[in-house]
């Protein structure tokens, strides 16, 4: 188990956080990152990665996830969209302010939630026309795969890479705060530096809980 961290003077350690803003369970995930990143010495890094991308070829989907996905990729497009016009530097503010509408929100008004979202990072309004083109589709595949890559097809979002240590989740929910917060990452990069760890796994007993 690491110690705690003074983070004020602790060199940062690199960690990659890859997440489809439609995904209430990557959202829980950030918001323990956030949490972590408080107590921890942590230089976090934000990408884009995609659901519609990850099941494109999949034909045995269910009709309501069949549904979302167009949906998912168009908020996908918008933040793939802007990490390549605004710099990575805006991708963390976008996300934040798209998930603080998706999810604790509940909002499934795809244009106002981009339109609000913009407006409240100080982004142009006319990026949302890239959610519904593939210019940055390019960029937004190749986001996605260097993530799924480190991990292998079997899994979804998010994405998450410290140094060479890569895995999927932690699935959670409520989001853990304090110690609690600091002690499931210690424990979770613990078990994920084993190279001979796959899986730990049980059923949800409970939906994403935002507050």
């Amino acid at each position: 188990m690491v110690a705690m961290t003074d983070t004020s003077t602790a060199t940062p350690t690199r960690v990659d956080f890859w997440f489809d803003p439609s995904c209430p369970w990557a959202w829980m995930t950030s918001r323990w990152l956030d949490e972590v990143a408080t107590l921890r010495a942590l230089d976090v890094h934000w990408h884009i990665m995609s659901l519609a991308v990850l099941n494109e070829d999949k034909e045995d989907l269910p009709d309501f996830y069949k549904q979302f996905l167009p949906r998912a990729l168009r908020y996908a497009r918008l933040v793939a969209a802007v990490a390549e016009t605004e710099g990575e530097e805006a991708v963390k503010p976008l996300y934040d302010a798209l998930g603080t509408r998706i999810h604790p929100g509940g909002s499934t008004d795809v244009d106002t939630v981009m339109a609000e979202a913009l407006a409240e990072v100080g982004l142009d309004a006319a990026l949302i026309a890239h959610a519904d083109t593939q210019e940055y589709e390019p960029q937004l595949r190749a986001s996605h795969a260097e993530g799924i890559g480190r991990v292998g097809q079997d899994v979804g979002t998010p994405v998450i890479a410290v140094g060479d240590i890569a895995f999927f989740g932690p699935v959670i929910s409520p989001a853990p705060k304090g110690e609690e917060a600091a002690k499931l990452w210690d424990g979770v990069v613990a078990v994920a530096a084993y190279d001979g760890f796959f899986e730990l796994k049980r059923s949800r007993t409970r939906d994403p809980q935002f507050d």
